[in-house]
């Protein structure tokens, strides 16, 4: 039987050596770790409570004998391969301190670099988030950081400030003692006692993200793409700047190498999604574990690492993600997202789906030929399909490796469309449209993929809004910026209406199919009407021909508006299945 041992050791620290050791690289932030996501506020809290000698935790540090990846805490271009001991639990405390005592700028989760300033009062000891009022008050300290900083003792800190106070105020001899002791209280928290417990170098990377997630119950639980981004950090540390660089551009539209950027209305990537469909275009594989391995240099047969390995399969991480970056495939992939009817990021039900489909349209275009006409559609089909059947909901892992397992060993344009419609067309038999989909739309969320494809085939079909002369695809246009949303989710039977009927259940007031999209001065102007006295007046307002169209583009069911609301969904939900599924033929 094995024995079970204790994976960690207590070390006792103060603030000015957990300091002078990260000045050293000695103590780092593995790159399992996220961004600095504290606000000032809670900073400010952090130095409150050391300040009144109040316990504010322990750190769990990781020592690493290996060459695990690292960043520097705060802002630099300095890195450091090795350290010895790795931040796992702790991370925003120690960032904030070291941020603070040493005068460093954070890289939040915008990747923007922002400066903590927090205020000390002394004559009562109060700290501050500091603000222009502060900053115009003599009695405060507008910016701890400048006490270390200056390099001064205390005795000569305590002389400058009561002088410069005494020029604007007069102060009591019992004053100036408060204040002085005060101060020399601030500026002994470099002194302040810390418990750190050491996990042992033996422990491995999974082991230590367990660690992390049990401990730290509101963290994000760590996967294998932070693993791999580890080693970037490592070994390639330029490709790693650019995931980072590319994402902040998808996010503000900052321009990438004064060029274009990769901003859209779709999704705001992060580097661990990008980096995923790098992986599946350059190995082919959709889980992340083996391919860890593979680029630490594992051999699969023997099991041995080498540098040689590793130099070779970085190479064809770092081709990949050449293509992956490159801000002519992206966009034109987004196209054809676009062009399948998925105009917002309000209308993408799984990033998942939609990264994966990067990865098909690269392995379409870079590695088989196929023509941009035919791909673009091929792939708006892709994600349109994959989206509505929820493919990548599941072990979205477990689904890609086999989706890309069955392009391995394949050549031509030819047998890539063909992989694909196959895949597609076997997840939608008849079944699906006339029993499955129907079945799906009876749904009362709000986030739902088939209410999202169903707006796709309106916008694929040049559907008009209901009641209306403008098309549901030109009201969807994300570049709109208006200050009321041009489109409302309307209720066809209204709220009201349905109450005073008795029917008061909100998930059945709320169904999929009791809504439809309206100009919010129609959606007004109906307000509590029944249909049967709604619907004449509107349709009054329309050609006989363009109102029939209306009604089969908005699946709404011939005397609609007379049917008992029970049956009325219903028959809309066989309506929309049937808009859905002609919708998806335009992309054929």
């Amino acid at each position: 039987m094995s024995e079970l041992k204790t994976l960690f050791k207590r070390v006792e620290y103060d603030l000015d050596g957990l300091l002078h050791f990260i000045d050293l690289g000695d103590i780092a932030l593995p790159d399992i770790q996220r961004p600095f996501v504290w606000t000032n506020a809670k900073v400010r809290d952090l130095f409150d409570s050391m300040y009144r000698g109040f316990p504010v935790g322990y750190f769990l540090f990781w020592e690493s004998e290996s060459e695990t990846g690292v960043k520097q805490i705060g802002v630099g271009a300095k890195q450091f391969k090795k350290a010895s001991r790795l931040v796992v639990d702790g991370q925003q405390r120690l960032t904030s301190l070291y941020a603070v005592f040493r005068g460093q700028k954070v890289l939040d989760a915008n990747f923007k670099e922002r400066q903590i300033e927090i205020a000390f009062r002394p004559r009562d000891g109060k700290f501050e988030v500091t603000d222009a009022a502060i900053r115009r008050d003599v009695e405060w300290i507008p910016n701890i950081s400048d006490l270390w900083a200056s390099g001064k003792s205390s005795y000569t800190l305590v002389k400058d400030y009561l002088r410069r106070i005494k020029e604007k105020i007069d102060l009591p001899e019992d004053q100036e003692e408060a204040i002085a002791h005060n101060l020399d209280r601030l500026f002994d928290l470099r002194k302040y006692p810390f418990t750190a417990l050491e996990i042992a170098s033996s422990v491995d990377e999974e082991q230590v993200a367990d660690i992390f997630v049990r401990i730290n119950s509101k963290g994000v639980p760590l996967n294998q793409a932070d693993f791999i981004l580890t080693l970037l950090s490592v070994f390639w540390e330029v490709g790693r700047r650019a995931l980072e660089t590319f994402c902040h551009s998808a996010r503000t539209g900052a321009k990438i190498d004064g060029k274009a950027s990769s901003f859209n209305h779709l999704i705001d990537p992060d580097p661990d999604q990008l980096l995923r469909v790098s992986i599946a275009f350059g190995f082919g594989r959709g889980r992340l574990k083996s391919v860890y391995q593979i680029l630490r240099g594992k051999d699969a047969e023997t099991g041995d690492f080498s540098d040689a390995k590793r130099e070779a399969q970085f190479e064809v991480l770092k081709n990949a993600q050449a293509e992956v970056l490159n801000l002519t495939n992206w966009h034109q992939f987004l196209s054809a997202i676009v062009g399948a009817g998925f105009r917002s990021s309000e209308m993408i039900s799984s990033n998942n789906a939609l990264l994966y489909a990067y990865a098909f349209y690269l392995l379409g275009r870079k590695r088989h030929g196929v023509d941009e006409h035919i791909l673009q559609k091929l792939i708006g089909r892709w994600f349109f399909a994959t989206s509505l059947t929820g493919r990548y909901t599941s072990s979205p892992e477990t689904v890609m490796d086999g989706d890309l397992a069955r392009l391995r060993s394949i050549t031509t344009a030819e047998e890539f469309c063909k992989v694909l419609n196959d895949i597609i067309e076997s997840n939608l038999p008849n079944d699906f449209w006339n029993i499955t989909l129907p079945a799906k739309l009876d749904s009362s969320s709000a986030r739902n993929p088939e209410l999202f494809c169903y707006i796709a085939s309106q916008n694929l079909l040049g559907a008009r809004v209901l009641y209306s002369h403008k098309t549901v695809r030109d009201l969807i246009d994300p570049s709109l910026q208006t200050k009321k949303k041009p489109l409302e989710r309307h209720h066809l039977f209204p709220r009201a209406y349905l109450e005073g009927s008795g029917i008061v259940d909100i998930r059945h007031i709320n169904q999929m199919a009791n809504f439809a999209l309206l100009e919010w001065p129609d959606n007004i102007s109906i307000s509590d009407d029944a249909p049967s006295v709604y619907v004449p007046k509107v349709l009054a307002r329309l050609d006989a021909a363009v109102a029939d169209q209306m009604m089969q583009d908005h699946a709404l069911p011939e005397g609609w508006e007379s049917m008992a609301y029970d049956h009325f969904l219903e028959a809309r939900r066989t309506l929309m299945a049937q808009v859905i599924q002609k919708g998806f033929n335009v992309l054929k």
